[in-house]
């Protein structure tokens, strides 16, 4: 069989997959671009990369690739089913639709009031968590962060996933924290990278998750 009509076959076994990877990891941009607009602190990962920022004199884009690629390498080691076409199209589109959707929200609401930002926390929460389910449930790969508590929890069997997705989140908002007053600023603006959206996205996360996952993303997969 030619190497077309492998990737041909391929795409139509897995075409539901596929659909629900690239769905995913659209949704869970968006929903990065509603977080930013509500500026009450970012998700868990985020604030580690703010912090590692603060204290590592390089651009942010090359640091993000170096973090990522190192993650990369921990998914490789591992268990290397993790990686897939989700997590690529995390690599590659995920930072531009955010960016796209946050200019987009910009123009539309440029001056949001406290009200619409804890509307847009809300939303952000749930429909990252959905977008989340959408791409890990159809099993084609996921983002290099998310990998580290399905290894975790699914291949060396230490907790339930929702559980040890809470401890990785905290772990990273913690040690953002560090990093950033480490690196000479002051206490009380830790909020700008560790706000309560970032508290509440680090204890509902994983929890919500698993709800979308058992309600939704499964019975779609299997119907």
């Amino acid at each position: 069989m030619k190497r077309t009509e492998k990737i041909a076959v391929y795409l139509k076994n897995n075409k539901r997959r596929i659909a629900m990877s690239l769905a995913g990891v659209v949704i869970c941009a968006v929903s990065v671009g509603v977080f930013k607009l509500a500026a009450l602190g970012v998700d868990p990962f985020q604030s580690l990369m703010s912090g590692l920022d603060s204290v590592i004199p390089i651009s942010f884009g090359t640091l993000y690739v170096i973090v990522n690629a190192i993650l990369l390498l921990f998914s490789i080691f591992a268990d290397r089913h993790n990686i897939g076409i989700a997590t690529f199209i995390n690599l590659f589109l995920l930072g531009y639709i955010t960016q796209f959707t946050y200019d987009l929200l910009q123009k539309l609401f440029p001056s949001p009031s406290m009200v619409f930002r804890a509307v847009c926390l809300i939303v952000g929460i749930v429909v990252i968590c959905f977008g989340s389910s959408m791409y890990m449930t159809a099993d084609l790969g996921v983002s290099t962060y998310d990998a580290v508590a399905i290894v975790i929890s699914g291949k060396w069997k230490i907790g339930k996933f929702k559980y040890v997705r809470i401890c990785t989140d905290l772990v990273c908002v913690i040690a953002g924290c560090l990093l950033f007053v480490a690196a000479g600023n002051p206490v009380s603006h830790i909020p700008r990278i560790a706000g309560i959206g970032t508290i509440i996205t680090a204890f509902f996360m994983g929890p919500l998750i698993e709800f979308f996952n058992e309600k939704i993303a499964r019975p779609m997969l299997k119907r």
